[in-house]
């Protein structure tokens, strides 16, 4: 069993992350932000609940987005993810302590399509895997946080030390990556993975069925 002691530390190494550019953002970072230590804690009650359920199945998704775990901390988990919950895995909510983030600017950012589509999926399997990024932090356009893009090699390459060190917690059976990205970073660590499409960009039925052929 996975003791809190070891999920303090995990979050602990990212919070220290200082990125050194403006096109990316630290949602954990430890600083005078109120709403960084909300995600920390976020973050943190979406991993103990992950080390009660020992999931025997790793999801590796590509990064965090400005709709989802920028605002939540949670991988791929929106504000109406994690506020509404999924009440047929018994998933987040405000009933089970996940707060709301707010952030200047990103007051009608409620819903992501990549994490509707996830978690949807997931409830129809009735499965909950562990999910994580190849890049823990958010990748945006300079100076534009309210924008997407794809990590660059040494940004998943610093992701790939938290990626392995989330794999030694939890020492997954199966690791199924979400995307190239995350395919490119797994077989380039020498981890053996299975490899589903992305649902974005009109991923999604790929990825339904994808999904469905692993966890079905």
């Amino acid at each position: 069993m996975i003791d809190d002691t070891a999920i303090d530390k995990l979050i602990a190494d990212l919070a220290a992350v200082q990125p050194e550019r403006n096109d990316v953002f630290n949602q954990y970072f430890i600083n005078e932000d109120a709403n960084n230590a909300i995600r920390r804690a976020n973050f943190r009650l979406y991993l103990q609940a992950m080390a009660q359920r020992q999931p025997t199945t790793l999801l590796v998704m590509e990064a965090p987005g400005y709709r989802g775990s920028r605002l939540t901390g949670v991988p791929v988990t929106s504000r109406k993810v994690l506020l509404e919950g999924v009440a047929d895995l018994g998933m987040f909510g405000q009933e089970n302590g996940f707060q709301d983030v707010t952030d200047a600017g990103f007051e009608n950012v409620y819903g992501e399509q990549s994490a509707t589509i996830v978690w949807t999926t997931l409830a129809t399997l009735q499965s909950v895997p562990l999910i994580w990024n190849t890049f823990p932090f958010h990748p945006c356009k300079a100076d534009n946080p309210r924008t997407n893009r794809r990590p660059r090699k040494p940004e998943t390459q610093l992701g790939g030390k938290f990626l392995s060190i989330i794999i030694d917690l939890f020492q997954p059976e199966q690791i199924i990556a979400i995307g190239n990205v995350a395919h490119e970073t797994l077989t380039g660590m020498g981890i053996h993975c299975d490899k589903v499409r992305h649902p974005a960009q009109g991923g999604k039925n790929d990825f339904v069925a994808g999904l469905t052929k692993l966890l079905g």
